[in-house]
């Protein structure tokens, strides 16, 4: 190949790819302007904020301090976990404590209510489906606020409960060693909504040939819906758990709604030490290290989630 065919060759490859581009610009080009709207809100008030919150994370910037811009690269992130005698560390221990009993306890409340309801009749499903999702378009803030009465220490619920039964009344929002579980309970018994409906729906997609078959051989109900219905919801089951564990890493409502001040250390969680590093020491170098390091957990425990809970199951 001479040195000419080798200098036009990749000039015409250019060509044909420019006027493949064209080609498609004209045929697809006017779909795109209906998802421009989409992608430049998605750009401006989503992918814009978080590229810059990540290149203030290795930057000393600082509203407290004037504002003042240097260049310490990981500084940031070694601060995280040094400052005020580790208190991140203490809210990442929180955070974990937190998360492991509410997502345990959400998939296994939502995985048994949706399969007491399954057998209903149709008009029952959707009552119920209903009424548990009723939480999940309830704001989190008011919930929140709701458990802070029932856990008043003075004339709440849960005392009031108590006493009936001459029980010393407990202080759940004020003692340091129960102030998290108090915070947790309350999660707990807050019906999971979303789990309730997507397991509800799952179970309804399940062929019933397959109930069929294995009351034929003898299996009874309990062995049926071990068998059959928990592995073939298995997809739903890893949605779930990636979904609740992401909430809960990301907890702060509920927190701040039944702890405005905080009871010492007992109650910081990691977004709360966020938004006290951001919004109250005006410290966004550090905040922003510390919600990138979120970031990595979060995406660190789905992908493991995902590897423990995978499916190849289709029906």
């Amino acid at each position: 190949m001479t040195t000419i065919e080798k200098i036009e060759q990749p000039a015409g490859q250019e060509r044909g790819t420019m006027a493949t581009l064209r080609r498609l610009a004209r045929k697809h080009g006017w779909s795109y302007l209906f998802v421009l709207p989409s992608l430049l809100t998605f750009s401006l008030f989503t992918l814009v904020p978080v590229l810059w919150s990540f290149i203030i994370s290795f930057q000393r910037f600082s509203l407290a301090r004037g504002g003042t811009w240097q260049s310490p690269l990981w500084e940031n992130y070694q601060d995280a976990f040094t400052q005020q005698g580790g208190i991140f560390l203490i809210a990442i221990r929180n955070t974990l404590i937190y998360s492991a009993f509410t997502v345990t306890a959400a998939i296994f409340f939502g995985l048994i209510l949706a399969s007491l309801i399954q057998p209903l009749s149709n008009r029952l499903k959707t009552f119920f489906r209903a009424a548990y999702y009723l939480p999940a378009v309830t704001s989190a803030l008011i919930i929140g606020m709701t458990w802070r009465y029932i856990f008043n220490a003075q004339w709440g619920f849960a005392n009031y409960l108590l006493r009936l039964i001459d029980q010393e009344p407990i202080r759940w929002l004020s003692d340091p060693r129960i102030a998290l579980g108090s915070i947790t309970l309350s999660a707990v018994l807050t019906m999971p909504a979303t789990a309730v409906v997507l397991f509800s729906a799952a179970m309804g997609s399940i062929p019933t040939e397959y109930y069929e078959a294995a009351e034929l051989d003898g299996a009874g109900p309990i062995t049926r819906w071990w068998r059959i219905t928990v592995p073939l919801i298995k997809s739903t089951t890893l949605y779930l758990v990636v979904l609740y564990t992401i909430a809960s890493f990301e907890v702060f409502e509920r927190v701040y709604a039944m702890v405005p001040s905080g009871v010492g250390n007992s109650t910081q969680t990691i977004v709360t030490q966020i938004y006290t590093n951001g919004f109250k020491e005006l410290d966004f170098g550090i905040a922003s290290a510390q919600a990138f390091m979120l970031f990595l957990m979060v995406a660190t425990v789905a992908v493991v989630q995902f590897r423990l809970l995978r499916s190849d199951v289709e029906y």
